[in-house]
């Protein structure tokens, strides 16, 4: 049995930290050695900085690449013709974007680990779903972009999807109201982008004195926290606004980029980031780059065992993040937690509702 056969039989917060870096070491190092035989440049990256695997003694040994190396160039360790999706990361105008090169095998693993971690906190079932957005974004099937990518990706871990917002990005208050009416007395799943719902969802209503009942609603939301975080709104205003206007008290913020897409990172109950069996996440002292202590701040790596089809296993974002935990969260999840403290300074706008709201 492969690691990921075995990884997507089992609970996906099962694996104790010490479990993780054993497994994670060994198929990290040979996913490499992997992408360096089948990626020319990112051989070239390698031979650069003279990487021996023979050297890798730990994760934290694994080569990182800084993600905005996929704005520069193709990195694809498949040939053209395997390549199935290609998605885009979000960006402003006049920026350029990331292009991430999927073929089969890699798009099906990211869609089912999507799946396997979500389900931990929607439970099995799937539910009646509500995109806070508006449909017109998905009508590209071909090139995704990393908005349009995230809302096909979660819109299928539900059911009946219906668009809380029109091709104009306003309130599409007829479609709301069939969707609560048809599922009345049911627990539904709610999903958008954090500054979508709060720009053109919770404030279009409150303008409005407009209350809807969604106090069985479960919502998932995430990408973009800068343009809320310069109107000083805090994730625990987010939570207690949308409970007062909508009667939401199950909100889930998440972490991820198109970059590693299905290794998202969903913060639990008590506040706190974790990371799943299928990614980890290491914190870097940006001075010198080695690894910061637990509730030190430095630089998020991201290490994932998703991508096989382009060279993004291990890359170094530019946010900023710290430990907060390892194996000890009272939700009794296992693994990582963490916290993201934002952009570094200088870095681009890249998040999918931050680029919405510019």
């Amino acid at each position: 049995m492969t690691v990921m056969e075995q990884i997507f039989q089992e609970p996906p917060f099962s694996w104790s930290q010490e479990r993780k870096d054993v497994v994670y070491q060994k198929t990290l190092t040979d996913r490499t050695e992997f992408h360096r035989q089948r990626c020319l440049e990112y051989a070239n990256i390698l031979a650069t900085i003279s990487w021996n695997q023979a050297n890798c003694q730990g994760v934290e040994d694994i080569p990182f690449i800084p993600v905005r190396l996929f704005k520069d160039f193709d990195l694809r360790s498949v040939n053209e013709e395997e390549v199935v999706k290609t998605m885009t990361s979000s960006g402003t105008t006049g920026q350029r974007v990331s292009r991430i090169f999927l073929d089969r095998t890699n798009a099906g693993n990211q869609t089912k680990a999507l799946a396997k971690i979500c389900s931990d906190f929607l439970g099995n079932r799937r539910l009646p779903t509500l995109i806070i957005d508006s449909r017109a974004i998905v009508k590209n099937r071909n090139l995704f972009s990393a908005r349009g990518a995230g809302i096909l990706g979660f819109s299928m871990l539900g059911r009946k999807p219906v668009y809380a917002l029109d091709e104009n990005m306003q309130l599409d208050l007829d479609a709301i109201g069939a969707f609560l009416e048809e599922n009345q007395g049911s627990d539904v799943f709610l999903f958008g982008f954090t500054f979508i719902i709060w720009d053109c969802f919770y404030r279009e209503l409150k303008k409005r004195n407009i209350r809807i009942p969604l106090d069985r609603g479960i919502l998932l939301h995430g990408g973009g926290w800068k343009k809320l975080a310069a109107q000083s709104i805090t994730n625990e205003e987010f939570k207690t606004s949308l409970g007062e206007q909508c009667g939401i008290r199950r909100v889930y913020n998440y972490y991820g980029m198109v970059e590693q897409t299905g290794s998202i990172f969903v913060e639990c109950e008590h506040g706190r980031m974790h990371a799943s069996c299928f990614s980890d996440v290491i914190i870097r002292r940006p001075s010198d780059f080695s690894v910061a202590d637990i509730g030190e701040r430095g630089l998020v790596q991201l290490v994932s065992l998703l991508p096989t089809s382009y060279p993004g296993h291990s890359i170094l974002t530019e946010d900023e993040g710290e430990i907060t935990g390892i194996d000890d969260c009272p939700c009794g999840r296992l693994g990582k937690t963490f916290k993201i403290h934002g952009r570094i300074k200088n870095a681009e706008v890249r998040g999918c509702s931050d680029t919405f709201g510019r």
